[in-house]
């Protein structure tokens, strides 16, 4: 395998955790609701995912299993966000202190144990051109449904009747309550849909990335999925080119150390991408004032408000 293809599968590897995780935020965000408890959701998915199949070496389970955890965990920041109208910063913070806290503690008698590891999933013929084969058509199954997923955001938000209701939560949520749309549900469902992608995207991360469960195994990538979110506009192609540009970053530290190229010292390989997130955020802080985002974001809505 020559640099090339090395460099271009290990990026689509290293960034499709931070994928699932920006769009399962583009879509609670759309609806009107933060949700910074993605870092306590991903370690809670990556224990669990790893966890179920340890115990059913069934790796459709395992992802169903970690998907469902993350969807209760956002439908627990759902609780006090949208039901009781709490500060959503605060809620979904509080939801990553419980997230770490718990699967420190719960995972402790996982750590150095093998468990199952998923493998990838070469499409045929696809995989047999020269270059470009090898890259994109030999990954993990999980890495094509990532691409789909993005799709998938991309078509209900914009061409479909519930897209709209989405947004409309988002932008004027008194406005889609007077069209009929129940606010509440609507967040609700599409925190827990969220929840349920960043869930899954742990289960990736313990599964097929770095498969085994450790302490800490997200590395901050929740942080930096929110992060994608707002340098991509709340739009989910943006989002993977955002998620794309990040596991780049992540993926030159591993080449260099394969290829034993010390062009750029590895520490600072390491931190560069968690550099670039506090810029995006300061620089999105400093020049948006609102920019894009949608204007009922982090605002709580109660129908006899309106």
């Amino acid at each position: 395998m020559n640099d090339f293809v090395f460099l271009v599968a290990l990026t689509l590897k290293t960034s499709l955790a931070v994928l699932l995780a920006a769009q399962g935020e583009v879509l609670s965000e759309r609806a009107g609701v933060i949700n910074l408890g993605q870092e306590g959701m991903l370690v809670m998915g990556a224990l669990t995912g790893f966890w179920t199949g340890f115990v059913t070496r069934d790796p459709v389970l395992a992802f169903a299993a970690a998907g469902a955890v993350g969807a209760c965990l956002a439908l627990l920041h759902g609780f006090f966000a949208v039901r009781l109208g709490a500060n959503q910063l605060l809620s979904g913070i509080a939801l990553t202190i419980l997230g770490l806290g718990l699967s420190n503690y719960l995972g402790r008698g996982l750590i150095g144990k093998v468990g199952l590891r998923v493998g990838e999933m070469p499409i045929p013929v696809l995989a047999d051109i020269p270059w470009i084969g090898p890259a994109l058509f030999k990954q993990n199954p999980v890495v094509y449904l990532g691409v789909l997923v993005t799709l998938a955001s991309w078509w209900m938000l914009t061409r479909t009747r519930f897209g709209l209701a989405v947004r409309a939560c988002g932008e004027n949520p008194a406005a889609a309550d007077a069209m009929g749309v129940h606010v509440a549900r609507t967040r609700l469902t599409c925190l827990a849909a969220g929840g349920f992608l960043t869930g899954a995207a742990g289960a990736y991360l313990s599964l097929v990335f770095t498969p085994g469960w450790k302490e800490g195994i997200s590395g901050g990538q929740g942080w930096i999925a929110v992060a994608i979110v707002i340098f991509a506009g709340w739009r989910p192609w943006p989002a993977l080119a955002g998620a794309l540009f990040f596991g780049f970053l992540s993926a030159l530290q591993f080449f260099f150390q394969a290829t034993s190229v010390h062009l750029v010292p590895l520490y600072v390989l390491r931190i560069l991408p968690y550099v670039l997130t506090i810029l995006t955020l300061s620089l999105a802080t400093a020049l948006g004032r609102g920019g894009r985002a949608p204007a009922g974001l982090g605002k709580p809505y109660f129908p006899e408000e309106s």
